[in-house]
């Protein structure tokens, strides 16, 4: 298949030489991506046709070395094929045998349409491996063994020829393929009839089964599909329980509903509706906002105490007024890549820790019940706005939260709940030190006056946070917890979470796209080299800059 360079016209001569009656030509030419081919794009060096006299060609015997490159993302990834003693026909009989049949093209493409609802093999369950066959060194043995490639639909990414070292008659030859175990089963049954198959390499665990992913539980592959995950409200919403503060106040039932239509009703990329809160709400939120920041100097930590006047700038952070999550996902998207969207109530750990990889949070917007302001059984607005949107607004945070929601993705129920436990005792009830004394970076402390105070006081238990050992820790609700967790800096805790994602068991790893916004699967070399391609642009970025420092400064 990557002989269908031939097809095409040089776009440009690179050089043309004479010597001796023997010409050397270099063309280069410009080909898309074909079939399972890993590079996007490459270009192809053909240097070819030796002979005594450049015309006439009809009739003469010729000396034919045909070398092809192609430049991959990875920077050594590239294959070549050389074949000599041939002669022009041969070369002839490649360009027209590599000729696509339309017909048989297009049938080709129907059926491979047709299988993209079952469960056929899709490019996605694609593996690299390898195959060495021996070939008797004749003219014509190598377009029949590579016409078997083309037949069964197997892409050759590095292929390479030596003499046999068995037999002087034979040569063998190395092709490094990427197709479906399928696919390079039947290859190999085919090869048998025409080659001697010398080695194989097909690893058991190159291609990852469909029914390995199938046991892999669901999520969201773009962002688009947390809309999926937003309508899974597992409680609270417009049914309250009979111990809810709201729960025989019936405006404040019918206002709970209205919030409840409104997340129910949100679809990514809309605009997120305003809300003309009631002077009651607003009242609330007051008494809340009032408490709170006059202990937040004392209590919170430096990276909260640096954004919150950023927000009282550009949301309206004030106490006579509640922020609208519109204002506030823009303001997070340029200082962080956060975004916000609406939900009716709690989510499944597994659907929040979803929105987390995609540096989405779900907030609600609803207001607890006037009757308590400074309680409320359930995560409200003045809990999300006042407890997660201001370190939200930090990189590293953000960067520590989405790692939690990465590692969550895939992984079994247990493992899941592992890191929802790790997850409510740092974003949700976290400590740090900063400057010797114990800060609150915790959206559930900042949130809470009572247990803010608590958590700093002498009365409570503090231990080092370990996710080995907290994520055994129970996880309490409507009482102060028994436990909290310290952690030196954001990147301490970091590096311990992801040295503890390691030890999640799933079949693959992932990789947030945030050019698509959505999420890779990384189970196979080819999968790893867009990855590749991206860290290699960053640092050619990071390169140049740290040139031209050491220009300016003499270096």
């Amino acid at each position: 298949m990557w002989l269908l360079i031939l097809r095409r016209p040089p776009e440009c001569i690179l050089s043309t030489g004479q010597s001796e009656g023997h010409i050397t030509s270099s063309l280069q030419f410009q080909v898309p991506l074909i079939g399972r081919l890993v590079v996007d794009r490459f270009n192809a060096l053909l240097l070819f046709y030796q002979k005594s006299n450049p015309f006439p060609l009809q009739n003469r015997s010729i000396t034919l070395r045909l070398y092809i490159k192609v430049v991959s993302m990875l920077p050594n990834r590239s294959f070549s094929v050389h074949s000599s003693n041939t002669h022009w026909k041969l070369l002839y009989f490649v360009s027209t045998f590599l000729q696509p049949n339309r017909a048989s093209s297009g049938k080709n493409d129907e059926e491979k349409g047709s299988k993209g609802n079952g469960k056929s093999e899709s490019v996605s369950e694609s593996g690299k491996t390898a195959v060495v066959f021996s070939l008797k060194n004749e003219v014509g043995g190598l377009v029949k063994a590579l016409r078997l490639f083309q037949e069964k639909h197997v892409s050759m990414v590095h292929i390479e020829s030596r003499k046999s070292k068995r037999r002087n008659s034979e040569v063998e030859i190395f092709v490094d393929c990427d197709c479906s175990k399928k696919e390079f089963n039947e290859l190999i049954q085919s090869l048998k009839f025409q080659t001697n198959i010398v080695t194989l390499n097909p690893p058991e665990n190159i291609w990852t089964d469909e029914d390995e992913l199938d046991c892999v539980p669901w999520f969201p592959r773009k962002i688009a599909e947390l809309d999926k995950c937003s309508q899974r409200v597992l409680m609270y919403g417009s049914e309250l329980d009979a111990d809810h503060p709201g729960f025989k106040d019936n405006v404040y039932r019918q206002r709970r509903k209205y919030f409840v239509d409104v997340a129910m009703s949100y679809k990514y990329g809309q605009p997120i509706p305003r809300v003309e809160y009631t002077a009651e709400e607003i009242k609330t939120w007051g008494a809340v906002f009032r408490e709170l920041t006059k202990l937040y100097p004392t209590h919170a930590c430096r990276e909260y105490l640096k954004n919150f006047p950023l927000l009282t700038k550009y949301c309206g952070y004030r106490e006579d007024n509640v922020p609208q999550l519109e204002d506030v996902s823009i303001f997070l998207k340029e200082r962080s890549g956060f975004t916000v969207r609406p939900v009716a109530g709690y989510l499944s750990p597994r659907d929040f820790l979803a929105g987390l990889a995609y540096r989405v949070f779900h907030c609600t917007q609803y207001v607890r019940h006037g009757s308590d302001p400074l309680y409320t059984p359930e995560p409200d607005t003045c809990h999300e706005l006042l407890g997660h949107v201001p370190l939200l607004a930090d990189p590293k945070f953000a960067q520590f939260s989405q790692e939690i929601g990465l590692a969550s993705l895939g992984a079994s129920d247990e493992e899941v709940q592992k890191l929802a436990t790790c997850y409510f005792f740092t974003i949700e009830f976290g400590l740090c030190k900063q400057e010797g004394q114990l800060r609150a970076y915790g959206a559930g402390l900042l949130s809470s006056i009572g247990e803010l105070k608590h958590a700093l006081s002498d009365k409570a238990s503090v231990r080092t946070f370990d996710p080995k050992t907290t994520c055994l820790q129970e996880c309490l609700i409507t009482t102060f917890q028994e436990a909290y967790f310290v952690s030196e800096s954001f990147e301490e805790a970091k590096e311990k979470m992801r040295d503890f994602a390691k030890s999640i068991n799933r079949p693959f790893s992932v990789y947030f796209n945030p050019y698509t916004q959505s999420i890779e699967i990384l189970k196979d070399t080819r999968s790893i080299e867009n990855v590749v391609q991206d860290l290699r642009s960053d640092l050619n970025t990071v390169c140049d800059a740290l040139s031209k420092m050491n220009r300016y400064l003499g270096i």
